[in-house]
């Protein structure tokens, strides 16, 4: 089997995924520049090709595509004008599948989109790809059958993360750090600033021990507070020391389709704290058993959220950190392949 990706931003947990799949085709990825706010090094498998989307014109991409004779080919979104070209050329001929992570809303957009999807989308896409529940809504608003949407479209490099988790567990079970860790962008819809102002106002009050770490880069500056460090970007390959100083994963983000890094971070044994527009907390988040959940832009909700966990028990704090770590497990690599799998095997041409 031959699978082309016609990818937006890489990132490593989708290499890895692909890395998993070229145990069993052949894999290549179009791809669009590195983001330079996030300027990952990746480890790419010489079982993958890739090719850099600049490259290319609409039609040196069609070219590529007869080149490559792919059995399979997946699309990230629909913003790439070129990739629907591509997708619209095989549609009928092969499965062609559209992967998003955008939420059912119900809005004007949204409704609009669902009633031209028969002209559109279903006219260059066989099936669907999503991360979760949220998102498969809105591919069955879309127009695509149930038994046509594959659900856990993201994956993180489970691996890497249970190593970790396995590497640091026994030092972490004698005393979990007392240190809050936010990794992402710094940027408003992330909630960062939420954040600093939650654990600096509770620090006013009680002066605990707890610390705030954060790890990223964006348009809002860091804040400065004597208990709150800032790393900057951190390569996924150099966080092990820091993953193993800190105790519990905050995200309070007022708008997250799904965020992988929270699997990331439940594999590698946390406690979450994460906001309730973050979409990954309908998989990883179990209210009270491995962590809790906030309002999102109420920083006075998650400064409680904080202060619970400050004051809870530190071998409940342990359970939970354990509790994540099998949560994390319900998507995995295999689940992955598996998917591409069924959609292939299941396909049947138009």
């Amino acid at each position: 089997m031959t699978v082309l990706f016609l990818y937006t931003e890489l990132a490593e947990y989708f290499l890895k995924c692909c890395e998993a799949l070229s145990g069993e085709a052949s894999v290549h990825i179009v791809r669009w520049p590195v983001n330079k706010e996030a300027p990952f090094e990746f480890s790419v498998s010489p079982s993958i090709k890739i090719y850099d989307k600049t490259n290319y014109s609409r039609s040196q991409l069609h070219e590529l595509a007869e080149r490559i004779r792919p059995d399979l080919i997946c699309c990230s979104g629909w913003i790439d004008k070129d990739y629907l070209s591509v997708a619209k050329a095989y549609y009928g001929k092969i499965p062609t599948v559209l992967s998003f992570d955008t939420h059912w809303r119900g809005d004007l957009k949204q409704t609009f989109a669902s009633l031209i999807s028969p002209f559109t989308l279903l006219k260059r896409f066989s099936h669907a790809w999503v991360p979760g529940e949220t998102q498969f809504r809105y591919a069955r608003k879309l127009g695509f059958a149930a038994e046509n949407i594959q659900r856990g479209f993201y994956c993180c490099d489970l691996p890497y993360f249970n190593a970790l988790y396995n590497e640091q567990k026994d030092i972490k079970s004698k005393a979990l750090p007392k240190v809050f860790l936010y990794v992402g962008r710094y940027y408003d819809f992330k909630g960062v600033t939420d954040l600093w102002e939650a654990f600096v106002s509770l620090q006013s009050e009680t002066n605990s021990e707890w610390e705030l770490w954060c790890l990223g880069t964006g348009s809002i500056p860091p804040l400065s507070h004597p208990k709150i460090k800032h790393f900057g970007f951190v390569q996924p390959k150099q966080l092990a020391p820091i993953l193993q100083s800190s105790g519990v994963f905050v995200l309070p983000s007022r708008f997250e389709p799904w965020a992988v890094v929270v699997q990331e971070y439940a594999s590698a044994g946390f406690p979450l704290l994460l906001s309730k527009a973050v979409g990954a907390a309908e998989a990883f988040l179990e209210e009270g058993v491995n962590g809790y959940s906030f309002e999102p832009n109420q920083w006075a909700d998650l400064k409680n959220q904080l202060k619970k966990i400050i004051n809870s028990d530190p071998n409940e704090l342990l359970l939970m950190a354990e509790n994540s770590h099998r949560l994390a497990q319900k998507i995995n690599h295999q689940n992955w392949v598996a998917s591409v799998k069924a959609i292939k095997n299941g396909y049947k041409q138009n």
